[in-house]
């Protein structure tokens, strides 16, 4: 069965959740974490999103994310893929540190927010690893304590639905995750409640896709990708399609895989048939494309310009 494209419109709130390759660790030492804190900010501020609460365990991660116009896909594909090369410089392997695609379901925050951030937070209360939330040091409970800074972690929203001032919301925050402490498992922060991909009522899941669908109408076609991309490089759609392996040639073909994985209406596949190549190569091209792009200007430059020609 075909995966579902992501709901995506500006403002979205997900609940994500990744999980360790084959149920193994993410998180190898301390260091581990702390560089995905450092990779979480510089995500933060390269794609202008926010974290409103986050866990990081041993073997999974939650994040509670709220996006504006850069699409949750390109945040996750970034973020893994950082993290990946470091882990597995760090432990002289090479392979998959995540499980799969990521688990990321559609929030209302109106309704959920609140109590997802404090389901998150007490996730290692749950795993018996501690007594009280604030004895765990990774995750974003001590942060909305104000015992904690962490710059790339948002905490004004739910705060202010605590209280108007900052000592008072606290204080409320801290009572309301007091009396969570007792609460088990809750599948429907797992599974959603419709679709699987949607924690909300129908009135919410409708106006989710609505909002997504009047996104998708705006964004560009895969011709018009495919189009951009060579005027870009200054070559032709057969060109593109060629069986050469010219750096040129081979460098466009990835950038037009990037494009695609950044819209949650275009597929590898559709791409793989245009160019007549196998999805998993021209999906692995984009990955590394899009890591080289972190320390190649040219190339994060002709990614940039092809965004903004396709607007």
């Amino acid at each position: 069965m075909a995966r579902k494209p992501r709901i995506h419109y500006p403002g979205a709130v997900y609940h994500v959740i990744l999980r360790g390759n084959a149920g193994g660790p993410i998180f190898f030492e301390d260091g581990d974490r702390f560089r995905f804190y450092l990779f979480l900010q510089q995500s933060v501020e390269r794609f202008g999103y926010r974290i409103h609460g986050f866990c990081c365990m041993t073997t999974h991660i939650h994040l509670v994310i709220q996006v504006t116009e850069i699409p949750l896909a390109l945040i996750m594909q970034n973020l893994s893929l950082r993290y990946t090369k470091w882990v597995n410089y760090t432990q002289g392997r090479a392979g998959h540190v995540f499980q799969g695609r990521y688990k990321a379901l559609l929030l209302d925050a109106d309704a959920y927010l609140l109590e997802l951030v404090r389901y998150v937070h007490l996730n290692p209360v749950r795993a018996v690893m501690v007594k009280l939330p604030e004895d765990y040091p990774w995750s974003g409970h001590r942060a909305y304590l104000g015992r904690e800074t962490l710059p790339w972690l948002t905490t004004d929203w739910v705060l202010s639905l605590l209280g108007r001032r900052i000592d008072s919301a606290r204080k409320a925050y801290r009572q309301f995750v007091a009396d969570g402490m007792d609460e088990g498992k809750r599948d429907e922060f797992h599974s959603g409640t419709c679709e699987g991909r949607i924690l909300g009522d129908d009135d919410f899941a409708d106006d989710a896709l609505c909002k997504a669908n009047q996104i998708r109408r705006r964004e560009w076609t895969l011709t018009e990708v495919v189009a951009s991309v060579c005027r870009r490089y200054g070559i032709t759609e057969e060109q593109l399609r060629s069986p050469g392996k010219a750096r040129t040639f081979s460098e466009a073909r990835a950038l037009a895989a990037v494009i695609v994985q950044e819209s949650p209406h275009l597929f590898l596949t559709e791409l793989g048939k245009l160019f007549n190549r196998d999805v998993s190569t021209i999906g692995k091209a984009a990955q590394r494309m899009i890591y080289r792009s972190q320390t190649d200007d040219p190339l994060a430059t002709n990614i940039e310009a092809v965004r903004r020609d396709l607007g």
